[in-house]
Order: structure tokens, then C-alpha cells, then sequence
């Protein structure tokens, strides 16, 4: 399937634009979504993080397929390779690198491989390749996390969902991605009142993380088709109690989105009973990490779903959900679609350049028609 992306010029030749996403509100947030590019010469730099695994294959694709559609509509790019992750923690002995987060800081945009492995599953924690991942995002200020899920219609079987389920599914989740358990404090290990070894997270928000987060996905729900459902666990968690509090007080500037809660227990079934219903959701991080791969597997496959992280300023963060996959690295065998999707979704949101970002996504249906496969979205009859 790569060779078949790298070639198909044609389907490149063959949006969706923010100018800002915040609401001029006392209470209102500012993501970056870059403005729609000017008619000059236009260049970027972009930090390119390949990772670990399936990930250097993937991003080799990807920057084929950025430097053919920006020739197409005249932009340049200097991309810059640095080591993130295990990768990174083999060269350096620290999974993000000072130098690669200045690197990244400094670029236009950022797009990532993946991270992770069996060869570093038992590094104490500040020495795993997540843990890196985790100070990036940090590192760069990303704090909304876009996480799409359209069932593409040639790719409808294969899904694990009956046809009737799975046709017509198009959503977005929108994930909070900076807050929540992953980075609430204290955590860490420690005894109880009976001598037992502890393990201890704490999840917790404050106004501003959910009401910036909140004010994203309206807007988002806004230029879609007008519903936001904000999935909590308000029944049992004090913290998910002050985020549906919240929403419901931001929806009040938004009387043209239509807003539901769910809890996410419910959410989760609801997304493999009829998923259909969802138009937008907007949760905290945890429940968006699992939801979103949840949502990915309705597609048919977690190789095919991109991601973009955004923040107030600065450069976005641009990956595949999928992981690492080490058990196929250097087999040829990876699907390269998210992240050539995630290039396009850079492209749209995180340099404003629709156009190109059009001619990608219209080349990776074009491929799809004309049957090409990877394993993990084979059918009979495809190639």
C-alpha cells in the first residue's frame, strides 16, 4: 500500500478551517488552529519524531506523501529527525531528550511515529518511552486532543460491527489531554495502615482545564452537526461532578449546539450499540484514551484514525493512535493510512494549509478504491 500512496500524484491533484475556536467570553480559552495560509511563498519546519517500532516506517511514508502535496500547491519543508522514546532512551538514556523538545518547541508542527516496546515494558517509570510522551505534550503546552472516527465506505466490512451499525459513523472526540489522573498529584507508592505495598493517582480539574477544553468542543460541534454529548462518571467521581457542572454552565453561550451527558460506562456501550448517535464527545483523558480507541476499532482498524493535539500557541502535535506494533516493525506489513491522515490533519490545523490537507485525504480514498490493502484492513477481492 505505501508505494501505491507515494506514487498516486494524480489523486493529489484531484475544509475546514479555525481561525480561532475561543468565544470572546470572560470565561473563554483560545486554541491554535492555524488561519488559512497566505497566497506567498510558503515554508515550514516540521520536527519529525518516527519513535519506536512500526513508527520510523510509517513516518517515512508520511513525509513522501507531505513533500508531494506541498510541491503541488508551492510549499516548501524542512523536516528534522529527532530520537523520542525507546529510541531516545537507547541513544540518550532518557526517553525525551532536551534537544528534541527544544526541536520540537521551535517547529511549525510536529508529527510523531509511535512509541514504545517490549525491550523497555520493565524500565522504572521516568525511564519508559510513554513517559516521554508525556512530558512532549507537556513540553509543548497541547491540551485538546482531536480524535476523529469516520467509517470510511470502503472500508464498512471490515469492521467488527455489523454493516447496519458501523455504515455512516462520523465522529470526533475531543480529549482533554494535559489534567485528569495521568498528571494529578500526589501519586505515587506508598503503605497502608496494614503494611501493604500502595499504589495511588489522583484524578483532578480545575475550572480553567474544563472550561477551555469545553469551549473547544463546542466550537467543533458548532461546524458539524451541532451535538456535543460530554461523557463523565458524575454519579461517583467529585471531579466529574465540577466538569458536568461546568459544560452545563458553557453551554449557555452555545444555544445552537445541542448538549447531552453520558456516563462513560454507558458511553462505552453506546458506542458499539449505536454509534451513529454521536455526533462530537468531549471527555477528561482517561476516559478519552480508552473511548477513542474504543471508537477506533469501529472503523475497522486503529491503523486507520489520526489524531492532532492543539494548545493556546505554539507548534501542534500530530499522531496515529495506534501504538508500535514491534511484533511487525520492519516487515513492511504497517498501515501507514494514520499517519498520512494525521499529516493531512497538520496540514489543516496546524498550518492552515486546507488545500494540500484535501489533496492527501482524497489520494488515501483513491487508494482505498482501487483496493489496496494493508493486512489489518484486508477483504477478499482487495489487493
Amino acid at each position: 500500500m505505501s508505494s501505491a500512496l507515494n506514487l498516486n500524484a494524480r489523486s493529489l491533484n484531484a475544509t475546514f478551517n479555525f481561525k480561532s475556536v475561543a468565544k470572546q467570553s470572560p470565561r473563554s480559552a483560545r486554541i491554535r488552529f492555524a488561519s488559512p495560509a497566505a497566497a506567498t511563498p510558503k515554508r515550514y519546519n516540521i520536527t519529525l519524531l518516527p519513535g519506536d517500532g512500526i513508527g520510523p516506517e510509517v513516518i517515512s511514508v508520511a513525509k513522501i506523501v507531505l513533500k508531494l502535496a506541498g510541491s503541488l500547491e508551492g510549499i516548501e519543508f524542512s523536516f528534522q529527525e529527532m530520537p523520542m522514546g525507546g529510541a531516545a532512551l537507547d541513544l540518550t538514556g532518557i526517553p525525551l531528550p532536551e534537544e528534541t523538545l527544544s526541536a520540537a518547541q521551535k517547529a511549525d508542527a510536529v508529527l510523531l511515529g509511535a512509541i514504545g516496546g517490549y525491550k523497555w515494558d520493565k524500565n522504572e517509570k521516568h525511564l519508559k518511552p510513554e513517559t516521554g510522551l508525556l512530558q512532549l505534550r507537556e513540553g509543548l503546552k497541547v491540551f485538546a486532543n482531536l480524535r476523529p472516527a469516520t467509517v470510511l465506505p470502503q472500508l464498512v466490512d471490515t469492521s467488527t460491527l455489523k454493516k447496519d451499525v458501523a455504515e455512516g459513523v462520523d465522529l470526533m472526540v475531543v480529549r482533554e489531554l494535559t489534567g485528569g489522573i495521568y498528571f494529578g498529584k500526589p501519586r505515587g507508592f506508598g503503605t497502608n495502615e496494614k503494611g501493604e505495598e500502595i499504589g495511588f493517582n489522583t484524578e483532578v480539574y480545575a475550572t480553567y482545564e474544563i472550561d477551555r477544553i469545553a469551549l473547544v468542543a463546542f466550537e467543533i460541534a458548532r461546524k458539524r452537526r451541532g451535538q456535543l454529548c460530554s461523557v463523565d462518571k458524575a454519579n461517583v467521581l467529585c471531579a466529574s461532578m465540577l466538569w458536568r457542572k461546568r459544560v452545563t454552565t458553557i453551554a449557555s453561550d452555545y444555544p445552537d449546539v445541542e448538549l447531552s451527558h453520558m456516563y462513560v460506562d454507558n458511553a462505552a456501550m453506546q458506542l458499539v450499540r449505536y454509534p451513529k448517535q454521536f455526533d462530537t464527545i468531549v471527555t477528561n483523558n482517561i476516559f478519552g484514551d480508552i473511548l477513542s480507541d474504543e471508537a477506533s476499532m469501529i472503523t475497522g482498524s486503529i491503523g486507520m484514525l489520526p489524531s492532532a493535539s492543539l494548545g493556546e500557541s505554539g507548534p501542534g502535535l500530530f499522531e496515529p493512535i495506534h501504538g508500535s506494533a514491534p511484533d511487525i516493525a520492519g516487515q513492511n506489513k504497517a498501515n501507514p493510512l494514520a499517519t498520512i491522515l494525521s499529516a493531512a490533519m497538520l496540514l489543516k490545523y496546524g498550518l492552515g494549509e486546507a488545500n494540500a490537507a484535501k489533496r492527501i485525504e482524497n489520494a488515501v480514498l483513491d487508494t482505498l478504491n482501487k483496493g489496496f490493502r494493508t493486512g489489518d484492513i484486508y477483504s477478499p477481492g482487495n489487493v
